[in-house]
């Protein structure tokens, strides 16, 4: 995307989880409903690397390059499982306001346990990929860049039933902030279609 189109409207970007990728389900829900009833707003959904070092680099470019426009408009952050925690990176780095859906808290807890392995993005996309003990570290390092108590403004959702992370390391961890927990449910969030407008409200009509 060129940032010499933003005309100054306001920017939605999403980030999708761990190997996941801007072919999820939330995310074309979520570009979906912005072009039915939100035309103004426009959606970004870059591939975010699973190496974190890499992903920190492209996502601060793409930030810098949007922020560095003259014509840029309001940004707002939606991220799930892996993405919630890029979009709580970034939105203290450049105090912006994020959605986060069952975020990953701290990611370096759980990614030794793929260390070594071969994985396969869940998008059937042919690239392999294998972290390594540095990425684990590099990781651990970002999660120390966060502040506390955090600086910008947050809306967590979060369901029970989150098979893959704990929504307890959520709930406190964004403690203050605005904040959605619902029983039962599914690390994938269901029901997501629900908060689509809402996201667009706590993001754009608040600033």
């Amino acid at each position: 995307m060129q940032t010499q189109n933003l005309n100054g409207r306001p920017l939605l970007i999403y980030l999708h989880g761990f190997l996941s990728s801007p072919q999820s389900f939330k995310c074309q829900l979520m570009r979906d409903r912005l072009a039915a009833n939100h035309p103004q707003i426009i959606f970004c959904a870059p591939q975010v690397s699973p190496y974190p070092g890499n992903a920190q680099q492209s996502l601060l470019r793409l930030l810098d390059g949007f922020l560095g426009s003259d014509n840029c408009g309001p940004i707002g952050l939606v991220g799930s499982s892996m993405g919630g925690f890029w979009c709580t990176y970034l939105g203290e780095r450049y105090h912006l306001p994020a959605v986060l859906i069952n975020p990953a808290v701290r990611p370096s807890r759980f990614m030794p346990a793929y260390v070594g392995q071969v994985l396969q993005p869940y998008s059937g996309e042919s690239q392999e990929y294998r972290l390594s003990g540095a990425d684990v570290d590099t990781m651990a390092q970002l999660e120390a860049e966060i502040p506390s108590p955090l600086l910008s403004r947050y809306w967590l959702l979060a369901q029970r039933g989150d098979e893959t992370l704990d929504y307890r390391d959520a709930e406190s961890f964004y403690q203050g902030q605005r904040q959605t927990v619902e029983e039962g449910g599914d690390h994938s969030f269901q029901g997501f279609a629900r908060y689509c407008d809402p996201i667009v409200e706590f993001l754009f009509n608040q600033q």
